[in-house]
């Protein structure tokens, strides 16, 4: 069935036009017919925000699921079990319930963007202008889709040439390193794309989510942002340094800007499932234990505080918690895609490991004086000492997005530092491929 969704031709199924502040007229926006040659502006449209919407589908799972591997918190529910059992012990099954994930909906929408490359091109309702945004969006978009299937099976090769005809082979697998590669060619060749469309701007209106990086000149800034990402992924440190430069990194705006998925309780539209008020989703204690105090001694870090509440413990399959997530309060609460906060600590990061001690410690500070209330940090004494310091901050900074703590830990070979809360539990390094994706190569 996996394989058989990698393959088919996307409708673009998914509703284009529920996202907030989009307005197109298009006969059906939440079945929009397959893109094809010489795509009307409306049909492109409903395509490029097509994938946004794929993106928007995905992340709320994605970031529970990291955040119970990850020892950032639980979901106790009583009609699925698995949350308390499979994502904490066993082996993860690649045809189970969270093994098998993070996978289908990413290809889906890789496979979307593929058709609206190989069509675009072809519009000429669209200059050329417009043409290269698109395309500049869309291997942006790609990338990202492809980096969340990369960054959740670390030990495993994936497939990156899923624009085959339908009656084609599956893809074959490559290695890490040739897919990561393949990201960042296509970040790269975005950029390309973008720098082509010049003053021109996108032919169409992206989210809210999207304030001020909504044209084609200002989404660079966010191109080069998941760059950035991806080289502290890849350890290529001085390359971090450069792109970030190119990105939206700056101590003087808040640390809240950046690029956001928008969510809705309006007809036809997704809500944020992860929001505050579904009751089965817990914080872990240890994050209350862990948290330092705000200067003058008493209260603990600002962000654990704003990022959790106090609720009635409970225990299920001896897991205890009584802490709620306050990160998204509502419904239509945004979830940050990435953010200037996240980009301050890559690039105390990168610092870090180019031995750039006292420029990093400038902006290590930065964050946990302006978003924790902490006091500043002397000098390090050490690498080490300022990599300890760099991954507590990225964890209350960073709390409930994109699956950072798991991501982190693995990536500094301290996954053995996080709670193992029962006899028998285990931390996963990696989500399992698929096994309908395993078995249809044999």
């Amino acid at each position: 069935m996996t394989t058989r969704l990698l393959r088919m031709a996307s409708a673009v199924a998914l509703s284009a036009l529920a996202l907030s502040a989009c307005n197109f007229d298009i006969a059906n926006p939440n079945s929009p017919d397959p893109i094809g040659p010489n795509p009307s502006r409306a049909r492109v449209a409903a395509s490029a925000l097509g994938l946004l919407a794929g993106v928007r589908s995905y992340y709320p799972g994605w970031i529970l699921n990291t955040s119970i591997i990850g020892r950032d918190g639980y979901r106790f529910d009583g009609s699925e079990p698995r949350y308390t059992s499979e994502a904490l012990t066993g082996a993860l099954d690649g045809g189970g319930f969270i093994g098998g994930s993070q996978w289908v909906p990413q290809y889906r929408n890789i496979r979307s963007a593929n058709e609206l490359l190989t069509y675009i091109g072809t519009a000429q309702e669209l200059s050329a202008g417009e043409i290269s945004a698109v395309q500049g969006y869309s291997r942006t978009m790609q990338a990202l889709d492809f980096l969340n299937v990369l960054v959740a099976h670390t030990q495993d090769s994936i497939p990156i040439a899923v624009g085959i005809d339908v009656t084609a082979p599956p893809a074959p697998f490559v290695s890490q390193t040739l897919a990561y590669d393949h990201v960042e060619n296509l970040l790269d060749s975005a950029l390309t794309d973008l720098q082509a469309a010049g003053s021109t701007g996108f032919p169409f209106s992206l989210s809210s989510g999207f304030s001020g990086f909504d044209t084609p000149t200002e989404f660079i800034k966010v191109n080069r942002a998941l760059r950035a990402r991806v080289d502290i992924y890849r350890q290529n440190w001085a390359q971090a340094l450069t792109d970030l430069a190119a990105s939206f990194v700056d101590t003087l705006v808040p640390l809240s800007t950046g690029t956001y998925l928008v969510y809705s309780t309006g007809s036809g539209e997704a809500t944020n499932s992860i929001q505050q008020s579904t009751a089965e989703n817990f914080a872990h204690p240890q994050l209350r234990d862990s948290a330092q105090l705000q200067t003058g001694g008493v209260l603990l870090d600002a962000r654990f505080l704003s990022k959790t509440f106090g609720r009635t413990a409970q225990t299920t399959s001896n897991l205890t918690s009584d802490l709620g997530w306050a990160v998204y309060p509502g419904p239509s609460s945004p979830i940050p895609i990435i953010r200037n906060e996240e980009l301050v600590l890559l690039r105390a990061e990168a610092n870090l490991q180019l031995n750039n001690l006292s420029a990093a410690r400038d902006d290590i500070n930065f964050v946990r004086t302006t978003s924790g209330g902490l006091p500043a940090l002397p000098a390090f004494g050490s690498q080490a000492a300022g990599i300890d310091a760099l991954l507590y901050e990225r964890r209350y900074s960073l709390l409930y997005e994109w699956g950072h703590r798991w991501i982190d830990m693995r990536r500094y070979g301290r996954l053995n530092q996080l709670a193992i809360d029962r006899p028998g539990d285990l931390v996963y390094t990696t989500f399992p491929i698929p096994t309908d994706e395993v078995l249809a190569r044999q």
